[in-house]
């Protein structure tokens, strides 16, 4: 962030800097070409001198202009960060006039009360403790004035006020917010702009072969979901990787038993039909059947050996359980790459040489262990029987993803109970040599999704529940939900149905992504489908509304295409301002999620989107129409322009959090 923060400053400064030396150097050659110069030797030296000066300030001027038209350019594909953009004149401020000080935390915060203005420079407090401690005593706010006389005439600044111990005050010029919002809909809704595009890694959902997916892999296939819509969207490179549990020893009873049952299955293809229920059955005999387990683990070694029959039957049993994943993917909107366990194993082999030929290795009950300092518990790359682990698997995946794959970045959707384990991974992996502090590694662990018992969520036979029968639920209720408002009344079989899907879907997505990542949350059907309060059913509505104003002032796309051209943003309305600067806010909140790896962020963005919207539409008409007739009278094409610029960004969130927008609802 500091890099992008940087080039945001860099572009700012250049564009002012440059446009002030083109206007100050037109003068300068304009004063010499019109000077009037008595009668002179050209070979005098003075004059020669004068001519190559000449030459040089119009090859600057040109150069000058290539560089403004070169940062216009790179702003045309991204939109501006105000907080960043602030925060850098700021910065700039306060090494102008306090050099000493090199703090490196953000000088500038966003407000969270708008008679506060809409930023708060906070540098006034450590600087003057700084100076304190260095034998002079100024007071915060004499501070705080200092750094104001360096930037009251920022063109886009249009208040400065010192509040409280030392607070600078900013609030944004009108001019400059409507400008925002005009660019926004000329151009489109883009990302904020990042100092380099990454090879960014995701992995995430990740269930286990031959057992169904249930609500413990939710939170993981959504929030890993979004974490990639909203990468790609800032541009960055992204590989989605589905890490499934495809191999391992449980492997060698289902193979058994699928001998048992299909004999003729490397001639024959069957329908395997209940997979869980299949898994079930291979356990209990496995458990109780001596003759069966030893086949099982038979099947194990030949397995690992490449034996065709067995790879045959354990591609049968991946075939099954990728269809049931897929299925309900697509019902989700997610899209993965498999990439199992299984890939990883011709490396683990490797893996282990590496480490002992290191002297990272200690053998323990022939085991094979790598300690990781200040971290108790080692972690295990062979077991006494000589068969590799998760842990293995891990470091061979980590090490292919930066040597293979490139990784610059590198990120683990896995619930929070796995914190040790990669801390453990991160730490050895560090220590072998395979990533450096250039490539970036986030665990970013998930709570667990509870029962309204405040329980872990179970059926009521105490039962895992399948996500498959949760997301058919969802749609019993979302259409129970739908006919109770008489829905079904009013729209057409097809409306009706995506309406249904958009809700049920987009509610189970968006109770798990407004809630804080790391913390639990309880699953409750009954508040996802309100539609009053921070819910899906609540922003889905208010979205299909937004875009109903056009269309019911008669006003169409091309209309409305040409206003954004020619229509100013007129924002004189207290409530105008508000919602435009609740808009171009969109970069900065973006900009946050992707350096916090926190959705919920970007979800009451969207809240507080549709909230101030709603304080936007009760105090400024946007179509005046006759009450009589219904006939529209007159429409204020700049506010319904604001309509539109919500619309367009309150459109990109949804599709970064998965919500499916309805035309009618």
């Amino acid at each position: 962030k500091m890099a992008a923060d940087k080039s945001i400053d860099e572009a700012l400064q250049t564009i002012i800097r440059t446009e002030s030396e083109i206007t100050d150097l037109l003068k300068v050659v304009e004063s010499l070409e019109s000077a009037s110069l008595p009668p002179v030797d050209s070979e005098n030296p003075e004059f020669t001198s004068l001519k190559t000066t000449n030459a040089k300030l119009k090859y600057q001027i040109l150069h000058l202009q290539r560089a403004i038209a070169e940062e216009q350019a790179k702003a045309m594909k991204s939109m501006t960060n105000v907080l960043a953009v602030v925060n850098s004149v700021f910065t700039t401020a306060v090494r102008l006039v306090y050099p000493a000080f090199t703090q490196t935390k953000a000088l500038v915060q966003t407000t969270t009360d708008e008679k506060f203005g809409d930023y708060k420079c906070i540098a006034a407090m450590p600087i003057s403790q700084a100076l304190k401690a260095a034998g002079q005593n100024t007071a915060p706010r004499d501070v705080a004035e200092r750094i104001i006389a360096q930037v009251k005439n920022t063109p886009f600044i249009g208040k400065l006020e010192v509040a409280g111990a030392g607070f600078i005050n900013v609030s944004l010029a009108p001019s400059y917010v409507s400008q925002l919002v005009h660019e926004l809909l000329v151009h489109g809704v883009r990302p904020p702009p990042v100092d380099r595009k990454l090879r960014v890694i995701v992995d995430f959902s990740s269930p286990n072969v031959a057992k169904e997916m249930h609500v413990g892999h939710l939170r993981s296939t959504i929030i890993g979901e979004t974490f990639c819509r909203l990468l790609e969207f800032a541009g960055h490179n992204v590989l989605r990787l589905n890490h499934v549990g495809d191999w391992g020893t449980q492997f060698g009873m289902l193979i058994a038993h699928l001998k048992d049952m299909f004999p003729d299955y490397s001639k024959v293809s069957h329908p395997i039909g209940n997979l869980q229920a299949f898994y079930k059955t291979s356990k209990k005999r496995f458990d109780e059947d001596e003759e069966f387990k030893k086949r099982a683990y038979a099947s194990v070694v030949l397995l690992q050996n490449g034996n065709p029959d067995v790879r045959k039957a354990w591609n049968l049993i991946c075939d099954v359980s990728r269809k049931e994943f897929e299925s309900i993917y697509e019902r989700l909107g997610v899209t993965l790459l498999e990439r199992g366990e299984s890939f990883y194993q011709p490396f683990m082999q490797d893996i282990v040489k590496d480490f002992e030929a290191k002297g990272l290795v200690k053998e323990e009950d022939g085991r094979k262990l790598v300690f990781v300092p200040g971290i108790e518990i080692p972690l295990t790359i062979v077991k006494s029987d000589g068969g590799f682990t998760y842990d293995t698997s891990d470091l061979a995946a980590l090490r292919h993803r930066v040597d293979v794959e490139k990784g610059d970045w590198l990120i683990y959707v896995v619930d929070a109970g796995q914190g040790l384990h990669f801390q453990t991974v991160y730490g050895a992996a560090k220590m072998a040599g395979y990533y450096s502090d250039a490539v970036r590694i986030d665990h970013t662990g998930f709570g667990v999704v509870l029962g309204e018992d405040k329980k872990k969520f179970k059926t009521r036979s105490g039962d895992t529940v399948r996500l498959v029968d949760l997301l058919d639920e969802g749609l019993e209720r979302a259409l129970a939900k739908l006919k109770e408002k008489q829905r079904d009344q009013v729209l057409t079989p097809e409306e009706l149905a995506k309406a249904q899907k958009s809700v049920a879907y987009g509610c189970i997505k968006y109770a798990d992504l407004s809630h804080t990542r790391t913390n639990d949350y309880v699953f409750s059907f009954d508040k996802m489908l309100d539609d009053r309060g921070n819910t899906a059913v609540y922003l889905l509505y208010a979205l299909t509304r937004i875009r109903s104003i056009a269309r019911l002032a008669n006003v169409t796309p091309e209309e409305l295409l040409r206003a954004m051209e020619t229509t100013p943003i007129d924002l004189s309305h207290a409530k105008e301002l508000k919602l435009a600067k609740c808009i171009v806010r969109f970069p900065e909140v973006i900009s946050r999620v992707m350096d916090e790896l926190y959705p919920h962020l970007l979800c009451d963005y969207m809240y507080e989107l549709c909230t101030t919207f709603t304080e936007f539409y009760d105090n400024c008409y946007c179509v005046e129409k006759n009450r009589q007739t219904g006939e529209v009278i007159s429409v204020n094409m700049s506010r319904l322009l604001l309509c539109e610029a919500t619309a367009k960004v309150l459109e990109k969130s949804f599709f970064i959090v998965g919500l499916e927008p309805v035309s009618r609802m």
